[in-house]
């Protein structure tokens, strides 16, 4: 078995096909071709949980990653993970990696994929709600879908936001209004359990995104779920938590528009006028991990990268 560390999946992962490889898995999905069982968590009492999240889809394989959520930690991320593949004919695991990177890369690329889908054709000035890992992920993964002509930062920090922005050729925004205020597409990436995106801020023909997902609460206004056409990853993010988002609670099938994979295939629409508020919720599903895996594998495999552990001799 291959075992790869974070600095070597940070090495092997290239986004730009991971933009790809993203479309496809969810184009898969929404035909049905995925096995995928809803994400399950042990809770470590108050301070977090641990998911596990596994699937097998024709194009990247069997896997399953484990996640850990601790919203309280400060000098370690606040999502760690760890992806095991196994080949799809005998079951034998082939690679142990780093998936805390994944996770951040995924997540960000999967949002701007729907942004790229969703958002109007002259849309120029992005705004990103938060400071943490995601922004960061969100800027340089948004900088792939297009040129922009402003991008802002806003958090309830103004020192990390000055920072990042300075960090990623971004401006920082005094509030989160400000940088809301006139966007074209609003990304936002934190973990708050109250919202901090109010719909009264949303411009006309604004696309929103939203990875943010606490067990309780939302980082969104739910004026902007009720008036806004709705698209997830899947229907099963309806659910409740873990398996689902926390805001979408008492929404049916009916209220969604579609699913990312519907608009990849052609299968569905996606904005259907220059006025509607689009609003892509993910939640973050299996199949975008392994999708990201099988690339940083056969990467890792064309470069002989990572190092290779019996973990049993095989008896024939």
């Amino acid at each position: 078995m291959l075992v790869l560390t974070r600095p070597e999946v940070e090495e092997l992962l290239d986004v730009d096909a991971l933009f790809g490889a993203l479309a496809e898995a969810h184009a898969e999905l929404s035909a049905g071709a995925v096995s995928m069982p809803a994400r399950i968590a042990a809770w470590a009492g108050e301070r977090g949980l641990l998911g596990a999240m596994p699937a097998y889809l024709p194009s990247a394989g069997l896997g399953c990653k484990l996640v850990t959520l601790f919203p309280g930690n400060t000098d370690r991320p606040t999502h760690q993970a760890a992806i095991m593949l196994f080949d799809p004919a005998t079951g034998t695991p082939t690679v142990l990696m780093d998936g805390t990177y994944v996770t951040e890369t995924r997540t960000a690329v999967a949002a701007a994929l729907a942004a790229r889908l969703l958002a109007r054709d002259d849309a120029k000035v992005l705004a990103i709600v938060g400071t943490g890992v995601q922004a960061r992920s969100h800027a340089r993964a948004f900088s792939e879908i297009r040129d922009w002509d402003e991008v802002r930062i806003a958090g309830r920090d103004p020192e990390k936001a000055q920072a990042l922005a300075a960090e990623v050729g971004a401006d920082a925004a005094s509030s989160v209004e400000e940088a809301v205020r006139g966007a074209d597409v609003v990304a936002a990436t934190t973990h708050a359990r109250e919202p901090v995106v109010l719909r009264e801020w949303l411009a006309p023909g604004a696309h929103v995104s939203s990875v943010g997902s606490p067990p309780a609460g939302s980082e969104l206004d739910p004026a902007i779920v009720r008036d806004a056409t709705l698209f997830v990853e899947t229907r099963a993010a309806l659910l409740p938590p873990p398996a689902g988002a926390a805001e979408l609670q008492g929404l049916g099938d009916a209220d969604v528009h579609a699913e990312l994979g519907e608009v990849v295939s052609g299968g569905r629409t996606g904005r259907t006028s220059p006025a509607e508020i689009t609003l892509y919720k993910s939640v973050g599903v299996a199949v975008q991990d392994l999708a990201a895996a099988a690339l940083v594998l056969a990467a890792a495999e064309e470069r002989g990268l990572g190092l290779e552990i019996e973990l049993e001799e095989i008896h024939q």
